[in-house]
């Protein structure tokens, strides 16, 4: 029986590449934005203990003007980071139009390679019994 040999492996094998490269990218792209996404949740923590202390009791005039200081810079931060997750956002979703587009057509090689295989086993076989066929009729 003849050997299944593949013709376009080759192109198969870069398509895989390609395909664990952008689940790579994609793993970085959620990975960024998970980071910028901890980062807000530590701002908003800073902030609300900011506030809590700016109305504490015993707070002078100094200390008062220090933490609007400070809550206004966490403000600033704050709207600095969810531009950064808009654009992180958007690097995830291009990142995932980039691994689904790739995970599409490395599907469509494997689906072809089965495809091409079914036929060299069905051709295979059908050769095998024209020889089997053949047999008997040559002895006559």
């Amino acid at each position: 029986m003849k050997r299944f040999v593949f013709g376009l492996e080759k192109i198969l094998k870069l398509r895989n590449y390609a395909e664990q490269e952008a689940r790579l990218e994609l793993g970085r792209a959620v990975g960024a934005l998970s980071e910028i996404e901890t980062n807000l949740k530590y701002l908003a923590e800073a902030r609300f203990i900011a506030a809590e202390e700016q109305v504490a009791e015993g707070t002078n005039a100094d200390n008062i003007r220090h933490y609007m200081y400070y809550i206004a810079w966490l403000d600033n931060e704050k709207e600095r980071l969810l531009k950064e997750a808009a654009l992180a956002e958007q690097k995830v979703e291009e990142a995932r139009n980039v691994y689904l587009e790739a995970a599409r057509e490395k599907k469509a090689m494997e689906k072809l390679k089965e495809k091409s295989e079914k036929e060299h086993k069905k051709n295979t076989l059908r050769e095998e019994q024209k020889t089997m066929d053949d047999i008997p009729n040559s002895n006559i």
